[in-house]
């Protein structure tokens, strides 16, 4: 008799993938660290020193289960986005509250429609729960907001998903853009709206927020600008009765103390954050100045990243990732054609770009035949 657990018959046909491979397996494949972490987008910068201190400060109380309901934290969000706090749920990352998401609304069959090349934890999610997939194409470097309503309206999709800013692109859609979009959902879709790099965005790209309508919920981060990835704390916005769905499923203890304790520090800091915002949009300039001088051209970036454009097809990209990565440059790129003729470089501190600059050089001389 063949002993064996009965998985379902969805995640057994899974191919045995992740959406992405971490920096840490990629540094052991190799047998050395990374000399400059450029891949993740990451914050560089690190977190608010107020962060750093409330965590110190938390960390003696570890002992105790976190806060269910994330209360402060919560009432700081509400205050800052002037919305209910029963509009909010906490959780582990959007990754985790994206997974909790298709958990409540996709069933095997059910038909979900996203970009061809967008951020693929999301498509990772649906195709656990066996979604059906519909990908509509990017339009140029942006996502293609009328294409994908148009999608969800031929497959009668249950879910939409959009990332403004973008990942990996780096390209955002104006607030009256997503606003349209909004308005031409159908009315039994949802828009999940991704907006992990909204604070790094111009003014003009964040909608106003609207918890009344159903059929929107917004996810928002604090990895990116406040410099927390490792604490793994986001956050979705929606009406009420739509994360109040979320507690039929989500970790009620998922969020840590000491990650409360220091995202509610993060808030409160204004200043640290106006600064990352400040060495982003240097770090932007500096990384375009870089791929310039290689006669490489970045396109224009609303997020902690870049994309440059190498100059060729997909497989002359993975050459220049390949080279970076062997001279101890950890940086990603696109997957799908034809955003795959890109990189994408996360913002560093200026002896980040130096060896990434170096790096890029022997790289491309090497591909390039001198």
């Amino acid at each position: 008799m063949t002993r064996a657990p009965r998985f379902t018959r969805t995640v057994a046909a899974l191919p045995a993938t992740v959406p992405f491979v971490g920096s840490d397996t990629l540094e052991r494949r190799m047998g050395r660290p990374f000399a400059a972490r450029l891949g993740a987008n990451e914050s560089r910068f690190g977190p608010s020193p107020r962060a750093v201190e409330a965590m110190v400060q938390a960390a003696p109380d570890a002992w105790m289960y976190g806060d269910a309901e994330s209360y402060d934290l919560r009432q700081a969000l509400a205050k800052l986005h002037n919305i209910d706090a029963e509009a909010i749920v906490m959780g582990s990352g959007i990754d985790g509250l994206l997974g909790l998401l298709v958990r409540l609304l996709v069933e095997p069959g059910d038909p979900v429609v996203t970009s061809d090349g967008a951020y693929p934890t999301f498509t990772y999610h649906v195709a656990a729960n066996g979604g059906a997939l519909h990908k509509v194409p990017y339009a140029g470097d942006h996502e293609d907001p009328d294409a994908l309503i148009a999608k969800a309206r031929e497959t009668r999709a249950k879910l939409v998903y959009i990332a403004n800013p973008d990942n990996p692109m780096g390209s955002w859609h104006s607030a009256a853009t997503i606003a349209r979009m909004i308005a031409a959902l159908p009315d039994d879709c949802m828009l999940a709206l991704d907006e992990a790099y909204i604070e790094l965005a111009p003014a003009g790209a964040e909608p106003l927020f609207d918890t009344s309508d159903p059929r929107v919920i917004r996810f928002r981060t604090f990895s990116k600008a406040h410099g927390l990835a490792g604490l793994r704390l986001a956050y979705a916005i929606g009406a009420p009765s739509t994360i109040a769905m979320f507690d039929r499923i989500r970790d009620h203890f998922g969020v840590t103390r000491i990650a409360q304790a220091a995202g509610l520090a993060s808030l409160r800091d204004v200043e640290w954050l106006h600064h990352v915002k400040t060495r982003v949009a240097a770090a932007r300039a500096e990384l375009s100045e870089i791929a310039t001088a290689h006669g490489l051209r970045t396109l224009p970036s609303a997020t902690n990243f870049v994309a440059i454009d190498c100059g060729g097809d997909g497989d002359r990209a993975r050459a220049v990732l390949a080279g970076l990565q062997g001279r101890g440059v950890f940086v990603r790129m696109p997957g799908v054609a034809p955003l795959d003729r890109c990189i994408r470089v996360s913002c560093g501190l200026p002896e980040d770009h130096a060896l990434f600059d170096a790096a890029l050089g022997e790289t491309l001389r090497e591909i390039d035949g001198g």
